[in-house]
């Protein structure tokens, strides 16, 4: 809880800091450090870099800890991210394939062509030829056989 309290405080400190700082200019090292009281000892912010640390009494005296700033990780990850979105997104564009969520890429603009008949070859007509023929013989027989089973009957 306590540490939760900092960091937002450390939040709202450093932006204050950082409008202040940015409004006034630096007269000499003295100057690089602002301090502010915060409940464990005193936030620092380093007018520099802009580098927040949290600064307390331990047993072994002062010491100062940099406040974790998980901003630049965050911008770092989104940066990769973004960079293999890119990647990703030229890749499939380069295959011709839609990219998701949106329409298929447009193709580079032809001339309309009519559409054209497709007719089979022969080896497509052979077949059919010779499927439709065994149909035709499996039928024949089949009539043979019920005359001869008709005939038998009478």
């Amino acid at each position: 809880m306590i540490r939760t309290a900092l960091f937002v405080l450390a939040g709202l400190a450093l932006a204050g800091l950082a409008a202040w700082a940015q409004s006034t200019v630096p007269e000499s090292d003295d100057s690089r450090y602002t301090f502010n009281r915060v409940d464990d000892g005193y936030l620092r912010l380093d007018g520099r870099t802009g580098q927040v640390s949290i600064c307390a009494r331990r047993p072994a005296g002062w010491t100062c800890e940099a406040v974790p700033d998980e901003r630049a990780a965050l911008e770092a990850e989104i940066a990769r991210l973004q960079g293999e979105n890119t990647a990703v997104k030229k890749e499939l564009l380069a295959r011709n394939l839609p990219l998701p969520g949106t329409v298929k890429p447009e193709l580079p603009a032809a001339e309309p062509q009519e559409p054209r008949l497709q007719l089979p070859n022969d080896v497509d007509l052979n077949k059919v030829m010779n499927f439709v023929e065994k149909i035709w013989r499996r039928l024949v027989e089949i009539i043979a056989t019920l005359q001869k089973d008709m005939l038998k009957k009478t």
